[in-house]
């Protein structure tokens, strides 16, 4: 695909978005009855599930942290969530460790793992379909998982891409457009006090496009935080309704 065909001549994108505008998300809590917390979310096209166990007894004595909780985060792509790439890919793959890596690194200084020294929690994240943002909605599915299994963290993390294209910045990068060399810019935010916890850049960007393309994705963010915060909020409030005897 040419970098020509990503904007069209009336500024949309090849999926009809403008340029500053997300794919459309929908998630919901609690969608495992045997996992401790779970969620399941959509980012256009991008499907994945999370599953969060724990905190629960270290399997392995060599990952046992005596002051905290390990954290442990595994990710698998269903053989059928890429469907012009049949091949299945193990949990070993090189990419999905590398993904895996960084949601781990994104959630070791938010959840409060010295609540539960000598434990552990595992993270499982799959994703069912692929069309870019892999690394973006792992994050934010693995959010809603913690949030459902009610444990401790600082505050919510969500995570979005941008990426520069021409002279357009583009939020909320889908497949085509990562497969078109676009320049990605990955951010992790802390929504309410507007920290980052992950600043992840897959291709090089120019000095001068780094800060709106930064901006821009942690507008992203916080646009993300209120349609998870919404959800959690809402998902309380049905089970109120629900365990009321009124």
């Amino acid at each position: 695909m040419s970098r020509q065909e990503l904007i069209g001549p009336q500024g949309l994108r090849q999926d009809g978005r403008r340029a500053n505008e997300l794919r459309k998300i929908k998630c919901k809590p609690s969608v495992l009855s045997q996992a401790d917390g779970s969620a399941y979310i959509e980012q256009g096209n991008t499907k994945c599930l999370a599953a969060v166990y724990g905190p629960r007894e270290t399997r392995q004595k060599a990952q046992l942290i005596h002051n905290k909780a390990n954290i442990n985060v595994e990710i698998s792509l269903a053989p059928f969530s890429m469907p012009q790439e049949r091949k299945k890919r193990s949990k070993s793959d090189r990419r999905l460790l590398e993904i895996a890596s960084a949601v781990k690194q994104t959630f070791e200084p938010i959840i409060m793992t010295s609540l539960f020294a000598r434990s552990q929690i595992d993270i499982y994240l799959q994703i069912l379909q692929f069309d870019g943002g892999t690394i973006q909605i792992c994050i934010n599915a693995a959010t809603l998982a913690l949030i459902d299994a009610g444990i401790p963290m600082q505050e919510y993390v969500c995570a979005c891409s941008a990426g520069c294209h021409e002279n357009h910045t583009l939020l909320d990068l889908n497949n085509a457009e990562e497969m078109a060399d676009t320049p990605e810019l990955t951010v992790a935010l802390l929504p309410m006090s507007g920290k980052l916890t992950l600043l992840q850049m897959d291709s090089r960007l120019h000095v001068d496009k780094l800060e709106p393309v930064m901006n821009l994705a942690a507008l992203g963010c916080k646009e993300i935080y209120q349609t998870l915060d919404e959800t959690v909020r809402e998902y309380v409030k049905d089970l109120f309704q629900k365990s009321s005897p009124y």
